[in-house]
C-alpha cells in the first residue's frame, strides 16, 4: 500500500494541474459507474492536498474529490496525448498535461473520512506530544498496530512502522500503555524524520522491513516476522535490539 510519503510525492506532481480547468474521464467501467466525470468535467482544479494516505482534489464550486489508492493504486502525470495502456480509473486533463490514476478503487466526492483522521505524520508543524496523547487512546494496542491506525496518526503504513520501531529500538509488540511518553514521542519523531527524508530525497535501504531471516544490521541477530492484529499485517523486528516482548502474548 502506498504510504504517506508516496502520497505527498504524488500531490507534488499533481500541483502542475492546479489552477487549470480540467477535462475528466473515467475509462474504467467501475469508475464510470461512480458518475464522477459529469460532476467534475470543466471545473477548475483549485488545490491538491495530501492528508495521510488520501489525496484531496478541491475543485471550484466547493466540490472535493477524495482518492485513496488502497494496495495497488498509483497516479501518473504525463504530457497530454502520450500513449496510455489499459483503462485508468480516472483521467484529469488540461491543455498540456494529464493525470491518470490506476487501480485506486476509492474515489468519492466527499472529504468526510479525512475529518476523522489523526494528525498527518508529514504535516507542517507536526506535534509529537499531541499525537502521542492521541495514541494513548488505544493503550492495549501493540505499537506497530497503533502507528497504523489512521484515526490515531495518519500516513504511516507497515513499512514505516517497522522501520521507525527498529530505529528507536522498540518492539512492535510493546503495548502503547507500557511505553512512556518519551518513548512514544521519540517513535513518532523518528517516523516523521524517516518519512520526511524519503519525501525530500529517496527512501534509504530498509533496515528491517521484509528482511525476515536476515541479520540485523546493528547486532547480527536474525530478523523475525509474524502476523499481528485482526488485519494480520506482518510485523518485523530484531529480538535482540528492540526493547519489549518479542512475541504476542495471549
Amino acid at each position: 500500500m502506498p504510504e504517506g510519503d508516496s502520497i505527498h510525492r504524488a500531490a507534488r506532481r499533481l500541483q502542475a494541474l492546479v489552477g487549470e480547468r480540467v477535462e475528466v474521464e473515467t475509462p474504467n467501467p467501475r469508475a464510470a459507474a461512480l458518475n464522477l466525470a459529469s460532476r467534475l468535467d470543466g471545473r477548475r482544479l483549485e488545490a491538491v492536498e495530501a492528508v495521510g494516505k488520501n489525496l484531496l482534489f478541491r475543485f471550484e464550486g466547493a466540490v472535493t474529490l477524495r482518492s485513496h489508492l488502497r494496495m495497488n493504486g498509483r497516479w501518473r502525470v504525463q504530457p497530454r496525448g502520450e500513449p496510455v495502456r489499459g483503462k485508468p480509473w480516472l483521467v484529469l486533463r488540461t491543455a498540456e498535461l494529464e493525470a491518470l490514476q490506476w487501480n485506486g478503487p476509492v474515489l468519492e466526492l466527499s472529504a468526510g473520512v479525512v475529518r476523522r483522521l489523526g494528525p498527518d505524520i508529514l504535516a507542517d508543524g507536526f506535534d509529537r506530544s499531541v499525537t502521542a496523547a492521541r495514541l494513548r487512546r488505544a493503550p492495549t494496542l501493540p505499537l506497530a498496530e497503533a502507528l497504523q491506525r489512521q484515526e490515531l496518526v495518519s500516513g504511516i503504513g507497515n513499512m514505516w512502522a517497522a522501520e521507525a520501531l527498529w530505529a528507536t529500538r522498540l518492539s512492535p509488540w510493546l503495548r502503547v500503555g507500557d511505553a512512556d511518553d518519551e518513548a512514544l514521542e521519540r517513535l513518532l519523531g523518528e517516523a516523521n524524520r524517516l518519512m520526511s527524508a524519503a519525501l525530500e530525497r529517496s527512501r534509504a535501504p530498509r533496515r528491517v522491513y521484509r528482511r525476515a531471516g536476515r541479520p540485523c544490521r546493528l547486532c547480527g541477530t536474525l530478523i523475525r516476522s509474524q502476523g499481528q492484529g485482526d488485519a494480520n499485517r506482518i510485523a518485523y523486528w530484531c529480538p535482540t535490539c528492540q526493547v519489549g516482548p518479542s512475541e504476542h502474548r495471549h
